[in-house]
């Protein structure tokens, strides 16, 4: 039996043309959408899901091109971009019955949900983005050898082809080298989930490379014309995030307050993975921020 979150009910919602996401739903109250990283699941979040759903309405999707969630093809820049990714989410909120909710993301999820909170800010009532920086930002800031611990993102976001083919031939290695590198506490991702993470992992190469491919071209434009039009996030504003500043020599509370006048920015102790590896911290700082 596949792992699932104790407690949550499983279901698939459309979500856009030929575009369905794989959701696990459960509690009760105000509702609060959790978005996942890579290389993920919705699994991520199964210790903070089920401790908020004592007093909140939790819904847990797999992103579209992660997990069980469909897949399309990715010739269309579009159909990656963090913009086509977040209406998918408020799509999804809506069709569960949520016009406005708050939203959380991890990693990739992040970028997801910093676009939602700027394309619908009348939707996402409360933003936490975890250990990440917003796109343009991520991409101004690395440079020099410090951008090594990239390599990824500059793989990932060459001409389709080659980053497919590379990483399809020994896509368990691949993936298997960020669960490895990022985690603090090797005990917070047990065997049973690096499995299916794998397992997800190497059914979604073209999306998840066209993900990030999306993330080197349309989702800059994005930032940029945001950026130039003055535009911020106008909900209150959580981030939990590592100290990278002092490995990649920038100020990343500075940089995340540019763009969120109201701004909780937290320097955290454990590693990229922290709704596995703290999740009662992160939990915490969750509720703190439905609070404002």
């Amino acid at each position: 039996m596949s792992p699932a979150i104790t407690g949550f009910t499983y279901r698939r919602v459309p979500v856009a043309e030929g575009v369905s996401l794989n959701v696990a739903a459960g509690g009760s109250g105000t509702p609060i959408v959790l978005l996942h990283g890579f290389p993920q699941t919705h699994l991520m979040w199964r210790h903070v899901a089920a401790d908020l759903a004592t007093g909140h309405t939790v819904i847990c999707p797999d992103l579209r091109g992660y997990g069980a969630s469909d897949k399309p093809a990715g010739a269309d820049p579009a159909a990656y971009a963090k913009r086509t990714m977040a209406a998918d989410v408020v799509a999804l909120a809506r069709a569960l019955g949520h016009d406005r909710f708050a939203l959380a993301g991890h990693d990739r999820g992040a970028l997801v949900a910093f676009r939602a909170a700027l394309d619908h800010p009348e939707t996402i009532t409360h933003l936490a983005c975890l250990d990440v920086l917003p796109t343009l930002d991520m991409w101004q800031a690395m440079h020099g050898t410090t951008a090594a611990v990239g390599f990824h993102l500059y793989l990932m976001a060459q001409p389709p082809g080659l980053p497919e083919k590379l990483i399809a031939a020994s896509s368990d290695a691949f993936f298997g080298h960020f669960l490895d590198a990022w985690t603090g506490d090797p005990r917070a991702v047990p065997a049973e989930i690096r499995a299916a993470y794998l397992d997800a992992c190497r059914d979604a190469v073209p999306s998840i490379v066209a993900d990030y491919r999306a993330s080197a071209g349309i989702d800059v434009k994005h930032d940029q014309a945001d950026r130039a039009a003055g535009n911020r996030l106008r909900m209150p504003v959580t981030v939990l995030q590592q100290d990278w500043g002092a490995a990649l020599g920038y100020d990343a509370a500075a940089l995340w307050r540019a763009w969120a006048p109201d701004l909780r920015h937290t320097t955290v102790g454990y590693g990229h993975f922290m709704a596995e590896e703290a999740p009662a911290a992160v939990a915490e700082a969750l509720r703190a921020l439905l609070t404002r």
